[in-house]
């Protein structure tokens, strides 16, 4: 048999991929240890969001998945911050982005969680088929180990001087200061976080991949095969990796937090992050077919499925090489590409949690979305300056001001002013319907903006298709620039003023307006995938329905029907003011942590967890032992119980989010302990007047804290 050149079987697969049967599209799956910033929102989410709204558009099976990581060290030492437990950390974390990404926009088919059942089978499944195949090595190594918290220490819970910069600030994964990517025995005086102390070495055993023996397959499948459809920066970090020597990479950890690797000679090991991360695409993708009814084994196994990981250049590594090894070991469909973005910057500086220097989603969705009736120009804004500044070939900045300038002098000034002068111009000059237009009356002008309708199509097409969304958007927004133009040098409202002389002249803004309408129809089309908001304004000005957003009607002319009324001028977009931007800089400085503070308030003093405090402290708890009389699901809140205590003296409502560990029946009798004396607090709508004390098991189960034996409702704790 004669062997195909890569470079032709490369063809092939291009043409075959050109016309897939389905489209598997995820988004990078958030840390849930924190609020995201919108560097995060246009590295990973926004890009995908508008590939998957222009494929549904062209009436594609895609699913789009995404969902919370909930594992790794970066989970449990927020709950050590936060002095809480890990299992609160993610279902804190996990309803706040899931409830930001739904306040922006995003149109995930699933949003699912790492900590589900399904994945942690998924996950361990996908681990014993590899081991049972041999495709994983044991080692036993020498690792850090903190003999005082009796632990072995995870990269993040080892920090020292870096070898590069000289900065304390460095950790056993990563330098803070200088940024560079660092292993534990790199760091010069090495601490635990845990106790503060020197940690030892000490013998362990853990499994690996050996990402060496597949450097062939990974030279083929991207150098040859992707170097030309890949971004040239995702081609060179994985050329840069493969090329300085691929070494085993470890699958298994040293934690308590995390997924327990499926072996008798595993105890105490979990699966490491980087490896159960990725299969949470696989595993929500299998949830979100059992909760539509649906197969998901072809989105994962048929060639025919075109695989897109749309993520940040810092996960370059484990989307295009590690995780293509497992899938490829594991039967799995290879990504068709990794449209991986550079780095979002703010006001002429890296983002940084640490330094407070962000503007986390939040905080946009409070400012904005949540004070406009609706939100939902609000959202297409920020949309919009993301896409117009998106990192795709390089880092950018997000500036108040350069927010400020996209707004007021494109979307309104733009976009949005053309829109409205045509139906201004449309019911003052044709009686608020849309006009015929007069074929015998056609000129060079008519005929240009003709032409550019039906060529932008093609152009956005081609851009999407190659994932390069700041030129598409920019040609949606020169089509409308055009039509400004074109209105301006036709000048209907001149024509109007001597229709009495001239009444034939009529037609001539008939077609002008016609023209101008169904422009305006398509600019629908065209800017659906990046504002949806503003396609269905836009939809709902012209009386239409959702199908015209197809994007088969793209670049057609006959979208309004002459003779039919459409609804009175509504400003798409509202200008920001320059009082709004100078408020948004005067907190974001405000906010800015020296760091000279942060390298205080990172000081090891201690072992880490809550604030040391003084008897007087505790002593301000007023604690008391309860009977729980009465119990009910509060709705929409999967996590939330309400109950009425007896404390003797009086009862109480109190809200608590036991949900998940106990059945509402369970508690009718029980005690419990409370705090008496905390303020009131609204939970969905229920003030809770205290607090039940629970604790953690090793399995993240909540129980209750109870008298050893049966007192009386309102004996004090102590």
């Amino acid at each position: 048999m004669i062997a195909i050149p890569v470079f032709l079987q490369a063809i092939k697969v291009s043409f075959l991929m050109s016309n897939p049967k389905r489209y598997l599209v995820t988004s990078a799956l958030p840390y849930a240890n924190g609020l995201k910033h919108v560097g995060h929102l246009a590295g990973a989410y926004i890009p995908a969001d508008i590939y998957v709204r222009y494929l549904r558009a062209q009436k594609r099976d895609v699913v789009f998945v995404c969902g919370s990581d909930e594992h790794g060290t970066a989970i449990p030492i927020q709950a050590t911050k936060e002095g809480t437990t890990p299992r609160a950390i993610i279902d804190k974390y996990h309803e706040a982005m899931k409830q930001d990404f739904e306040d922006l926009n995003m149109s995930f088919d699933i949003y699912h969680r790492t900590s589900e059942s399904i994945h942690h089978e998924t996950a361990q499944e996908f681990f014993t088929y590899l081991h049972d195949r041999g495709e994983l090595e044991t080692k036993e190594t020498e690792q850090y180990f903190d003999e005082e918290a009796k632990t072995f220490l995870a990269d993040r819970y080892i920090k020292g001087t870096c070898p590069n910069c000289g900065s304390d600030r460095a950790f056993g994964d990563q330098c803070e200061t200088c940024g560079r990517t660092l292993s534990p025995d790199e760091l010069i005086n090495p601490v635990s976080t845990l106790s503060g102390k020197a940690p030892i070495k000490k013998k362990t055993t853990h499994w690996y991949l050996p990402l060496g023996k597949h450097e062939q397959f990974l030279r083929e499948w991207i150098l040859d095969q992707h170097k030309d459809d890949w971004r040239t920066t995702v081609v060179g970090q994985c050329k840069s990796w493969i090329e300085g020597g691929l070494q085993s990479r470890a699958v298994t950890r040293d934690l308590d937090w995390g997924i327990k690797v499926p072996l008798k000679e595993a105890e105490g090991k979990v699966l490491y992050v980087w490896f159960d991360a990725p299969i949470g695409y696989i595993s929500a993708t299998n949830q979100w077919a059992i909760d539509n009814n649906k197969n998901w084994e072809p989105y994962w196994y048929d060639k025919d499925t075109k695989l897109v990981h749309f993520i940040g250049k810092d996960n370059i590594v484990f989307h295009c090489i590690i995780f293509p090894i497992m899938l490829k070991l594991h039967g799995n469909i290879l990504p068709e590409n990794v449209p991986a973005n550079e780095f979002l910057n703010l006001e002429g500086d890296k983002m940084s949690t640490s330094r407070n220097w962000k503007l986390d989603m939040r905080d946009y969705i409070n400012d904005f979305i949540k004070k406009e009736n609706g939100g939902g120009q609000c959202v297409d804004m920020l949309r919009y300056y993301l896409t117009q500044i998106a990192p795709e070939t390089k880092d950018s900045e997000f500036t108040w001001k350069g927010f400020q300038d996209a707004v007021n002098s494109e979307l309104v000034s733009i976009f949005g002013n053309f829109v409205n002068r045509t139906f201004v111009l449309m019911h003052k000059l044709c009686n608020g319907k849309v006009p015929v237009f007069h074929n015998d009356k056609i000129d060079e002008l008519d005929k240009q903006l003709i032409s550019d309708i039906a060529a932008v199509k093609e152009k956005v097409e081609t851009l999407l298709e190659q994932y390069k969304f700041r030129e598409a958007l920019f040609e949606v927004i020169d089509l409308s620039r055009k039509g400004n133009k074109y209105m301006q040098e036709k000048q209907p409202w001149i024509v109007a003023k001597t229709l009495a002389e001239k009444p034939a002249d009529q037609q001539l803004i008939d077609n002008c307006l016609h023209l101008c309408l169904q422009l305006t129809a398509n600019l629908a089309i065209l800017v659906n995938p990046f504002l949806p908001n503003t396609a269905k304004k836009m939809l709902y000005l012209m009386k239409v329905v959702d199908k015209m957003l197809n994007w088969e009607n793209a670049g057609k002319l006959k979208l309004l029907s002459p003779g039919y009324s459409l609804r009175a001028p509504e400003l798409l977009f509202r200008k920001i003011e320059d009082s709004e931007i100078s408020e948004q800089i005067e907190k974001l400085n405000a906010g800015l942590i020296k760091p000279e503070a942060i390298t205080k308030m990172e000081e090891i003093k201690q072992p880490a967890g809550k604030a040391q405090i003084v008897y007087d402290d505790f002593a301000k708890l007023e604690l008391k032992a309860a009977t729980v009389t009465a119990c009910e699901k509060v709705e929409k809140a999967d996590k939330l119980l309400k109950l009425e205590v007896d404390l003797g003296t009086e009862k109480r409502t109190i809200v608590s989010g036991i949900a998940q560990h106990y059945k509402p029946e369970e508690m009718v009798g029980k005690q419990v302990i409370v705090v008496t004396n905390l303020a009131p607090r609204k939970m969905k709508g229920i003030e809770s007047q205290g607090m039940i004390l629970t604790a953690e098991n090793s399995d993240g189960k909540l129980q209750l804290l109870k008298p050893e034996n049966p007192v009386a409702p309102g004996s004090n704790v102590s």
